[in-house]
């Protein structure tokens, strides 16, 4: 039997979906260095107090996930040694290449400030005796006395650094939208919407993430959670939730409304292809119920031990959303076939170097670098004047 026309597609669409799972995770990792970042520059750079006992938690974890946001990617490369060309052989015309140029800055700048804001805790541990001390001496670049001169001066480069990662963190991941955005044969990713919605996402995701693992870590470093600290982070992940929301939601609408002709395929794959990744993931589970409990959760008369309940489930939801999310554009916007009369299936792999296998061993690996840098640094170190 001939199919139906409305399932054309051409033959080089036989090859199936050629960005997948890595594809759809490097864009997820990226993002939560960017949310991460933003609470430890509100803490920096607004002098917003209340974040004190994650600020410097905050900082490590956003150098964690920075610290593999390319694995994704050299694993998906067939010759990764080549990516390395692009710092050798510079192509500043190229939209690829920038995010070899950005990543490398904002790594940069992450790391430096990572010392100087640990910098009286390193050197403090490096005039200490004992085998251990002389990681601290690496650490503090032979700097082994502190006045209160090179005090202020440090708060200040802390200062600057934090206002500058603020926009870096936007170009960061906002970039990572501009690729997707920029592919103009592409109807369900080519929308000006796309850079920003990937940045908003990108904040609701880290936001999500530290509120989770601050929970869990207090959990299990047997101290209560910051009750304050925990509201004011709900209510930034609400408010960042709508925004995101609302860009994803506006972007389809304008779709809808003008009515083009990649509308009639666009419409199968959110009501057919991605039902329910689309819909009832990303739209219900992932962004509703978070709306909803998030907004119950940072109201000042709800009990301490209610609000970590609604905190954990939100944010646990909320980063289930915005992983839903990147799979629907990134592996959506590859089913849709350039005839505009057909739909590519997907069915990931579990095994292969881009299997899901390898993609879970990715995602821990920030994780397992967080626990090595929380031994070594005293993440969670308040200043008696911030408590």
């Amino acid at each position: 039997m001939m199919p139906h026309a409305a399932e054309f597609i051409f033959p080089n669409d036989m090859n199936g979906v050629a960005w997948t799972v890595m594809i759809v995770l490097y864009p997820y990792i990226t993002g939560l260095v960017a949310g991460a970042f933003v609470v430890a520059a509100l803490y920096h750079v607004f002098n917003f107090k209340v974040f004190a006992p994650v600020a410097r938690f905050a900082l490590a974890a956003s150098f964690s996930f920075a610290a593999f946001a390319t694995l994704p990617l050299l694993l998906h490369l067939h010759q990764p040694q080549r990516a390395f060309f692009i710092m050798f052989m510079p192509n500043f015309t190229s939209a690829m290449a920038g995010f070899g140029f950005i990543y490398s800055f904002y790594l940069t700048l992450l790391a430096v400030e990572i010392l100087l804001v640990f910098r009286s805790d390193i050197v403090a541990m490096a005039n200490e005796k004992g085998v251990k001390s002389l990681l601290y001496k690496a650490l503090s670049l032979g700097v082994l006395r502190e006045t209160a001169k090179s005090k202020e001066i440090d708060q200040k480069w802390i200062h600057v650094l934090s206002i500058v990662g603020i926009p870096g963190a936007c170009v960061l991941h906002g970039y990572v939208g501009f690729i997707f955005g920029g592919i103009k044969a592409n109807p369900w990713w080519s929308t000006a919407l796309m850079p920003v919605i990937f940045l908003s996402s990108a904040i609701v995701s880290g936001v999500a993430m530290l509120i989770l693992l601050y929970v869990i870590i207090s959990k299990m470093r047997r101290v209560s959670v910051d009750d304050e600290c925990l509201r004011v982070m709900m209510k930034l992940l609400w408010l960042f939730l709508i925004l995101a929301v609302t860009l994803e939601s506006l972007e389809t609408l304008n779709m809808a409304y003008e009515a083009g002709e990649e509308w009639h395929m666009i419409h199968r794959l959110i009501t057919e292809k991605l039902r329910f990744s689309f819909i009832y993931v990303q739209l219900l589970i992932g962004s509703a119920i978070p709306f909803v409990l998030l907004l119950i959760g940072w109201m000042k008369k709800i009990g301490p031990r209610t609000r970590v309940t609604l905190g954990t489930i939100s944010s646990l939801l909320v980063l289930i959303q915005v992983l839903s999310m990147r799979f629907n554009v990134v592996i959506g916007g590859q089913m849709l076939s350039k005839s505009f009369r057909g739909f590519v299936d997907y069915i990931p792999e579990w095994h292969g170097r881009e299997g899901i296998f390898v993609a879970i061993g990715v995602f821990t690996l920030p994780f397992i670098l967080l626990t090595a840098v929380s031994q070594i640094l005293p993440v969670w170190k308040v200043d008696a004047h911030d408590h």
